[in-house]
């Protein structure tokens, strides 16, 4: 556990480990839930599909392509929940991928028009 008080800036990265070094990592859904065993019913998304959704969210620069590094304020669900978790998708690209999920940003669905 990481322990901090509310509105509190916090912190994560994530890193690939591999001996390719032409690799991309890229943040795709963080979802923050009370429950760790549960991210369906009680959430908050933090970002989805690469989207933000959450105004404190902030993606960070990092000298290296293979680590993904983000920050948001920290917050509670309601006060009978003393604990946030997160579960978090990241995306592995090939470098220079430019067609990749990497390097596409937010991907939000459209709907389409069936027509009569």
């Amino acid at each position: 556990p990481y322990y901090v008080d509310l509105n509190q800036d916090l912190f994560l990265e994530a890193s690939l480990h591999s001996s390719d070094r032409n690799l991309v990592l890229f943040v795709d859904t963080c979802v923050a839930s009370p429950d760790p065993s549960n991210f369906k019913a009680l959430t908050y998304e933090l970002i989805r599909s690469g989207c933000i959704k959450d105004s404190t969210y902030t993606t960070l620069n990092s000298s290296y392509d293979d680590v993904a590094r983000f920050s948001f304020n920290a917050f509670s669900f309601i006060h009978r929940y003393p604990s946030v978790y997160l579960q978090c998708e990241l995306v592995v690209c090939r470098k220079n991928d430019y067609s990749s999920r990497c390097y596409r940003g937010c991907m939000s669905r459209f709907k389409r028009d069936a027509g009569s």
